[in-house]
């Protein structure tokens, strides 16, 4: 049976798309910003900048999970709460 089409082409979606290239950008070219002040790892802040590229580059090529619970995790709005997440992770601890 053919896969069903839908009704809109899919889009982009430049905002997401725009913080999932300069967090990759960002981290590529400068990795001590996912560190501590020690100089250790700081992985839950190398976890939410990751969760927010992940989620930006899904949600940025105008991907939309058909199943909800992919959908929450691909979208915009976690994209946004993992990124302000690692802003105050970074900058408030």
């Amino acid at each position: 049976m053919a896969a069903e089409t839908q009704d809109k082409p899919l889009s982009l979606h430049w905002p997401t798309l725009a913080v999932a290239v300069c967090i990759m950008l960002v981290g590529s070219l400068y990795p001590p910003l996912m560190t501590s002040d020690t100089g250790q790892v700081n992985h839950a802040l190398a976890l939410a900048l990751l969760c927010a590229m992940s989620a930006g580059f899904v949600r940025g090529v105008g991907f939309v999970p058909h199943y909800a619970g992919w959908r929450w995790l691909f979208s915009e709005w976690t994209c946004f709460g993992a990124l302000a997440a690692a802003i105050c992770m970074k900058y408030l601890s």
